[in-house]
């Protein structure tokens, strides 16, 4: 029986299966465990069980050499350093796939609700500042008829086209492989969604040069990671008017301090990482990640290893 660190409570039918087969220590706080706490608890565990927020690099497997197998519960990895963990000869696993909809259905909502002006809208209820139907009220901007231009060309970036295609869009595409070129797209698309895993090729892969070649009338979503974003770039972009607006899932740091610069810019909407946040696929997540775990336990391959 090994013993299996996870790192924040999962509230998930997928636990018990851990359960059943090792011994499992749960961080029961509701934030992550400090530095210190992880490492701790890492020194005592044969394997882990990890969220987005936890941070392995070379240096904590140094200290914590009892560790023979990481899952992470999200289909990024930008936190674990994955060749540190294969000089080491520990696998790595993820849970693709499991998480596609119901991202690109808040990809896409962000989308709608930052071209629709709903938080202002929605604001002006709360705050009693309805006032009497006019033309010229609250005009927003059209998704039929435009082009939705997708950054990334993976699962998600797939799934936020089929979303556009049925409202009536235009896709277009960039990505390393296929698609048109990254500045052609910022220049023609009417809307911008950014679907790129967090890498050193793409931290702030949308910064000021890029928010400059965009459509002063276009909008902007980003739910792949914070680190793809140059946020003082896109505060100064809505500033001054070069691009109509934004709506992001994802920030660096997160969670995002009430006080952050980016909050001061007009037209931006900022949701708390929610991508994932249904109860069907954050199960799934859960079970994911449970069967690597049980899988390289049991000196097997992860049905789901990238590193």
């Amino acid at each position: 029986m090994a013993r299996v660190f996870i790192s924040r409570d999962l509230p998930f039918p997928a636990l018990d299966r851990l359960k059943e087969q090792h011994e499992v220590d749960v961080w029961e706080e509701r934030t992550p465990p400090p530095a210190d706490a992880f490492l701790a608890r890492a020194q005592e565990a044969d394997a882990l069980l990890l969220t987005v927020t936890e941070k392995v690099d070379g240096d904590f497997l140094d200290q914590a050499p009892s560790v023979r197998a990481i899952a992470n519960c999200a289909v990024g990895t930008d936190n674990i350093d994955l060749e540190a963990a294969a000089q080491r000869d520990i696998p790595v696993g993820n849970t693709p796939g499991v998480l596609t909809d119901a991202t690109a259905d808040i990809a896409f909502a962000l989308l709608l609700a930052i071209a629709r002006r709903l938080p202002e809208g929605e604001a002006e209820v709360r705050e009693g500042r309805w006032a009497p139907w006019h033309p010229g009220h609250m005009l927003g901007g059209d998704l039929a008829d435009t082009t939705l231009g997708i950054i990334g060309w993976g699962r998600i970036g797939q799934a936020m086209a089929r979303r556009g295609e049925g409202f009536g869009m235009k896709i277009v595409h960039s990505s390393r492989s296929s698609g048109i070129p990254l500045d052609e797209l910022l220049e023609t698309s009417d809307h911008v969604s950014l679907h790129t895993p967090l890498t050193p090729e793409t931290k702030h892969l949308m910064g000021a040069p890029q928010f400059a070649r965009m459509k002063k009338t276009a909008y902007f979503v980003n739910t792949s990671r914070g680190g793809t974003v140059d946020q003082a770039a896109l505060k100064d972009a809505l500033k001054n008017g070069e691009i109509a607006g934004a709506g992001l899932d994802v920030t660096d740091p997160e969670p995002l301090p009430a006080d952050d610069p980016l909050l001061t810019a007009p037209n931006l909407l900022v949701v708390p990482h929610v991508g994932s946040a249904t109860v069907r696929t954050r199960s799934r997540m859960a079970d994911l990640a449970v069967d690597n775990l049980l899988a390289a336990l049991a000196g097997d391959e992860m049905p789901n290893r990238v590193a």
